[in-house]
């Protein structure tokens, strides 16, 4: 089966020149002659050639205007260009390559010359093509073996989630609904342009992903204390704040084992930092205002109201708007006062993530 036929477009204001170069070329391309650089930008808004041929002296618009335009379009800037010219000097060459022609050939010329030229510019670009398509397929496998490495990679983080949040069974979900929490609040934030600078360095679907393990830590507590029906003790809450030391200090393990896993220094920051308080009375650390990391302070809030919305065994789920007081109340308190206020414009989505039936279906059951 023979080759599809290559295009080529012909400019020359000189009708000699026009015919001449078709009769050479067009037993083996679609030649299409034009007199005029005008005409050229005109049938490039709805025909691409695999080649053009521009005569640069040309009156109106000369060959190097042309292809400064041709070379500055998106939708033919890729269009291999051949300068004809009776130019023979050195500077003349220069410029039409510093303006993107990838050869010149000068006039008159030999039609049995033009065509092997041509040939081999054809064959140039054919190869160009089969490479870029190669190219484009390794990027195929490529991106298609990272993304599976990634679901195995969140869906191991799951698993490990999901098997705290199960020896902490009164808190059923509560991983999915911080995650689409914190995802709220930070599209919010982008959208507002708060703290915009910070935000600018993140990965936002890696910081999703890492907050599957901000409560990795309950790993370490004792199942007395996580599944105890009633009120803790003072000393049992002492042990329960452990939590985020421990959560910290695994992942920290883990990332010394890991090297260069970025979602892993969103997890370190999440576990040891989404209990601290924006007045300093938090834990582990006790830290301050912008001492806390962002993270830390955006997990803060998506994780009480979570708590506050949910049932358990010693209290009540209270009310989206009971909840919502309560964080206002802790405005410049436990929260940090930008984010509270962020939190109130977006609180209606809060609610339609907490009302969404739960669905306990997908946890992971152990006999």
């Amino acid at each position: 089966m023979d080759k599809e036929r290559k295009t080529i477009f012909l400019v020359d204001d000189d009708m000699t020149n026009l015919i001449i170069g078709r009769n050479a070329l067009s037993d083996a391309y679609d030649v299409f002659t034009l007199n005029s650089g005008e005409r050229l930008l005109k049938i490039l808004e709805k025909n691409i050639p695999d080649l053009i041929l521009l005569d640069v002296e040309m009156p109106e618009m000369n060959g190097y205007d042309t292809i400064k335009i041709v070379k500055n379009d998106p939708k033919t800037n890729e269009i291999p260009v051949i300068f004809l010219t009776a130019k023979i000097d050195t500077d003349s060459e220069l410029e039409g390559f510093s303006l993107g022609a990838i050869d010149y050939i000068t006039k008159p010329f030999s039609p049995i010359l033009l065509l092997k030229r041509i040939e081999s510019h054809m064959l140039i670009q054919e190869q160009k093509q089969a490479l870029r398509k190669y190219n484009d397929s390794l990027q195929e496998i490529v991106n298609a073996k990272t993304k599976t490495v990634l679901e195995l990679q969140n869906a191991i983080l799951r698993t490990m989630a999901e098997v705290v949040e199960f020896r902490d069974d009164v808190t059923g979900g509560h991983i999915e609904r911080t995650q689409s929490y914190l995802r709220v609040l930070l599209n919010a934030l982008e959208k507002k342009g708060v703290y915009s600078e910070e935000l600018s360095k993140w990965d936002f679907e890696l910081v999703l992903q890492s907050a599957q393990l901000h409560d990795v830590g309950k790993i370490r507590i004792s199942d007395d204390i996580l599944k105890k029906p009633g009120k803790l003790t003072d000393d049992e809450f002492g042990e329960i704040k452990k939590h985020a030391d421990f959560g910290k200090k695994l992942i920290e393990k883990i990332k010394s084992r890991t090297p260069d896993i970025e979602f892993l220094e969103y997890a370190s920051i999440l576990a040891g930092t989404h209990h601290e308080k924006w007045d300093g009375t938090g834990y582990p650390r006790g830290l301050k205002e912008e001492q806390i990391h962002l993270l830390g302070r955006l997990m803060a809030i998506a994780d009480v109201y979570d708590a506050l919305v949910s049932e358990r065994p010693y209290k009540r789920a209270l009310s989206h708007e009971e909840a919502i007081n309560i964080i206002i109340d802790g405005k410049g308190k436990h929260f940090d006062p930008a984010l509270v206020d962020i939190f109130v414009e977006v609180s209606d989505e809060f609610n339609e993530i907490s009302a969404a039936p739960r669905n306990e279906e997908d946890r992971i059951i152990f006999d």
